[in-house]
């Protein structure tokens, strides 16, 4: 009896497992229609914005590249060593300043040997201008002897004047004494005249004509080296400075560029379907990634003439003055530009996320029973983060936001702000 009564057991404790089973089965089945209808039945939630008031800016967001507004390359005439450089990149430096000088073998003999020329030719004039020195001395010697012996015959002469007053000399005495002095007087002038003539005036011009050719030479090689020296060609920054000490540089080679940089030029490169909004005048905004949080001024000067390529674009060049106090934007660098092209005051926005493009160029408004509608607009200026709105809303009216749901018009929801 033992073994049916067990087996009895068994049986209904599976039936009841079975009933237990079933009830959860059903009770599931129950929850998830009972979810399925709140699913249906409640709106979604759906994140809206108000339309506002507020000032919004049209920028034109692009890039560029700094250069000086005026500038020049500083290129050598001659060949050379740089023996000397005395700038660095980034100076500031005047017009005329000596910025390198270069070495050329051979220089500095050929100016050494010119200045031994012209000391030669001047002491040959020298020369020629006092006479020839022995027949000069002979000349001196007898002057000094003839001017000695005049003195003492003036003296006799005088003596004599006055034994004759006395009646101590005769007036034969004075006569003879007198014409000696006379004698010593004609002696004295002509070897003074003979003195001149030792001095032959076409040798003295062609001495004089052999000083201004050496001194030619002179001042040729003193240009020669003058050459050497490599002068700035204007005032402002060395911005560009491939040349180092001990170069070699031949004719026409660049040593550096100089140009002003406060102001600078920027180019700034617009695509071709946006060179409509650019106008002159115009204010411009640059930034650099080099230095966060640092911009710089300025306006549009000149509208392109032509479109280029630029990689895979088409673009024109559009050239603006930017203020560069420091400076400091560098010639080269590339940069950020943002162009405004316009400024709408007290304009209707919307975030620009909220536009769609399904039946043209609309939104979907919220009602006030709490459906989507599909409202039409027309659209002005723009920034990064919000269009103005000229046509199809009003304001304080709400729009839909981008959402992971699918809402058609007529759609109820469950707004979010």
């Amino acid at each position: 009896m033992a073994g049916p009564l067990r087996l009895v057991r068994v049986t209904r404790k599976v039936v009841t497992l079975k009933k237990i089973v079933l009830a959860l089965v059903l009770l599931a089945i129950l929850a998830g229609g009972y979810w399925t209808y709140q699913f249906k039945t409640t709106p979604p939630t759906v994140p809206f914005a108000k339309t506002q008031r507020q000032k919004i800016s049209n920028n034109l967001s692009t890039n560029g590249k700094v250069e000086p507004q005026d500038f020049t390359e500083v290129r050598t005439d001659i060949q050379g060593l740089i023996r000397k450089l005395s700038i660095h990149q980034g100076d500031t430096v005047s017009q005329g300043q000596v910025i390198a000088e270069l070495s050329q073998p051979g220089l500095d003999q050929e100016l050494q040997t010119a200045e031994a020329r012209v000391a030669q030719a001047r002491a040959e004039l020298a020369t020629l201008s006092s006479g020839r020195p022995a027949d000069l001395a002979e000349i001196d010697g007898n002057l000094a002897i003839l001017r000695k012996q005049r003195e003492q015959a003036v003296a006799t002469v005088d003596t004599l004047t006055s034994l004759v007053k006395k009646q101590a000399a005769t007036t034969l005495e004075l006569r003879e004494a007198q014409d000696a002095v006379s004698v010593l007087d004609t002696r004295i002038q002509a070897l003074a005249q003979r003195r001149p003539l030792l001095v032959n005036k076409s040798e003295l011009d062609a001495a004089q004509a052999r000083i201004r050719e050496t001194e030619a030479g002179v001042a040729l090689a003193k240009s020669h080296l003058a050459q050497n020296a490599i002068l700035a060609p204007m005032s402002g920054v060395v911005y560009d400075l491939p040349a180092r000490e001990g170069t070699y540089l031949h004719p026409g080679d660049l040593l550096g560029s100089i140009g002003k940089l406060d102001p600078v030029r920027v180019r700034v490169y617009v695509d071709e379907p946006e060179l409509g909004r650019v106008a002159i005048g115009q204010p411009v905004r640059i930034t650099w990634d080099a230095l966060q949080g640092k911009d710089w001024q300025g306006t549009v000067d000149k509208r392109p003439t032509q479109v280029i390529s630029l990689g895979a674009r088409q673009v024109g060049e559009v050239l603006c003055t930017i203020h560069n106090e420091g400076p400091e934007l560098i010639p080269g660098t590339n940069v950020n530009a943002f162009i405004l092209t316009q400024v709408v005051e007290n304009a209707l926005t919307i975030p620009k996320t909220a536009v769609r493009r399904e039946r043209g160029t609309g939104v979907y408004t919220l009602q006030p029973d709490g459906t989507v509608k599909w409202a039409n607009i027309i659209t002005g200026a723009s920034d990064a983060l919000h269009v103005e709105v000229t046509s199809g809303l009003a304001e304080g009216d709400s729009v839909m936001l981008p959402s992971d749901q699918t809402i058609h018009e007529g759609t109820k929801v469950r707004a979010t702000y």
